[in-house]
This record gives C-alpha cells, sequence and structure tokens, in this order.
C-alpha cells in the first residue's frame, strides 16, 4: 500500500460518536426497552415474566422507567412473599431514578389506593424540609368529608408524625374535623408530637365532640403528658367531659 492509498483508507473512517449521539443512542435503546416491558408489568402476566420485566427496567434508572414500575404498585399477587420481593424490585428502580422519578411519583399519589411505598420513595429522593413540603402539597388536596377511601390521606398525616416541622400544624389542624376517626386520632397524635402549646385549645375541641374514645384518651393522655395550660372558657366544659383518671387543676390536665 502506497502512502496516498493509506491516507485515503484514513479519511474514509467513520467520525468517532460524539457525546450528544451517544445519549440519543442510549434513550433510544431505554425506550425499546420501557416499551418491550411495559405490558408484562400486570397481574395477568406469568410471575417469570413479569420478574424479567421489573429486573430490567429497574435496571435503566429513568423517569420513563418509573412510570411503568409505578404500575406494580397497584396490585398483589399471592404468595404475599412473591408480592413483597416484586415490589422491593419495583422500589429500587423507581429510587435509581432519582428526583427525576419526583412528576411520576407524584401523579401516581394523585390516585393511588395506598402512599406506603411512593412515601418511601420521596423519603429516600429527598432532605427533610423537601420532603415535608412534598407531603403537605399531597395533603392539601384531601378535604375532611366522607371518602370511599380515607387511607391516603391518613397515611399522609401519620408520615408527618415522623417528621418534626414547625408548618405540620397549619397543615394538619384542619383534620381534628375530620368525618374518619383514624384520620382525627392521626391528627391529634401529629400535633401532640409536634408540642406546640397553642394546638391545646383545637385539641380540647376537638375532645369536647369527639366520639371515639381512643381519640379521647390520646387527647387527654397527651395534655396531661405535656401540662400545656388549657384556654379558660374550655376549662368548665373540659372537666364534664375528662375520662375518669382525668382531672383539671389549676387549667391543666393531670392524671
Amino acid at each position: 500500500m502506497g502512502l496516498f492509498d493509506f491516507l485515503k483508507t484514513k479519511s474514509t473512517r467513520p467520525p468517532a460518536p460524539n457525546g450528544k449521539a451517544e445519549a440519543a443512542a442510549k434513550k433510544g435503546a431505554a425506550d425499546k426497552t420501557v416499551a418491550k416491558y411495559a405490558d408484562a408489568i400486570s397481574r395477568k402476566a406469568q410471575n417469570y415474566d413479569r420478574q424479567e420485566a421489573l429486573d430490567a427496567l429497574s435496571k435503566l434508572g429513568t423517569a420513563d422507567a418509573a412510570v411503568v414500575l409505578l404500575k406494580r404498585f397497584t396490585f398483589v399477587v399471592d404468595p404475599s412473599i412473591t408480592d413483597q420481593e416484586e415490589k422491593e424490585t419495583a422500589f429500587r428502580g423507581v429510587v435509581a431514578a432519582g428526583v427525576d422519578a419526583l412528576p411520576a411519583i407524584r401523579e401516581f399519589c394523585a390516585r393511588a389506593e395506598s402512599l406506603t411505598y411512593p412515601l418511601k420513595m420521596m423519603r429516600e429522593l429527598l432532605d427533610d424540609e423537601t420532603f415535608v413540603t412534598e407531603v403537605h402539597a399531597l395533603l392539601a388536596k384531601f378535604d375532611t368529608e366522607y371518602d370511599r377511601n380515607p387511607d391516603p390521606k391518613t397515611q399522609l398525616i401519620e408520615t408527618l408524625e415522623r417528621t418534626k416541622d414547625p408548618r405540620n400544624r397549619d397543615a394538619v389542624e384542619r383534620f381534628l374535623e375530620d368525618f374518619h376517626e383514624p384520620t382525627r386520632f392521626h391528627a391529634v397524635t401529629t400535633l401532640l408530637v409536634h408540642g406546640d402549646p397553642e394546638a391545646a385549645g383545637p385539641l380540647v375541641r376537638t375532645l369536647l365532640k369527639e366520639e371515639g374514645q381512643r381519640t379521647v384518651n390520646r387527647i387527654a393522655e397527651g395534655l396531661a403528658e405535656r401540662g400545656w395550660t388549657i384556654p379558660e372558657e374550655l376549662r368548665g366544659p373540659l372537666e364534664n367531659r375528662l375520662p375518669r383518671m382525668y382531672s383539671l387543676v389549676d387549667g391543666v390536665v393531670t392524671r
């Protein structure tokens, strides 16, 4: 081969791929994987097909994969150990997408029957302050009227019991009036946990009309433990409503 033949051969080599081309190729491959396995995330799919899909999608770590993986939290399969293992795989796959998965998680929460897993995902992805902000935004979409499935709002309030933030009182206090007793109970517990003495008045007003005995007991116990001063105008009515083992002494509930 002559010198000019070598140069000619060298000049015909394809250019090395640039960053944008590589990214586009990777996205195209990921899109094909999502499309290939999307239908397998279903209760009707065979276990081995569903597991293969979960494994493949979890390795992608993309927002599009997270959208499909979240479907796994809309149904239950037998046996329970398989159901748990599959959901843990899907959980890891969604978290692998990082904050890019947040829009998909928010959209899922808007229609989910249970928020256990999506809240765990947000907890993994966000710092405390941002996590609480997300929980408050979700909770703001609920009212205090009858709901066929009150579990999501109850789970949100219960989550705030474990994440101390001064904003929680404003977010939770209205749920002392909720139609559902479990929601009221967790609203009471959240207000007590966060220790704002200004919550004494709303808690007493709740106790005065509360029909659920465990919620009445929770309020009385919490007020006694914290020694909060009861507003003067509420002391008379409260004395007649406190459970038998409690009394009011100098404006403070004691046991």
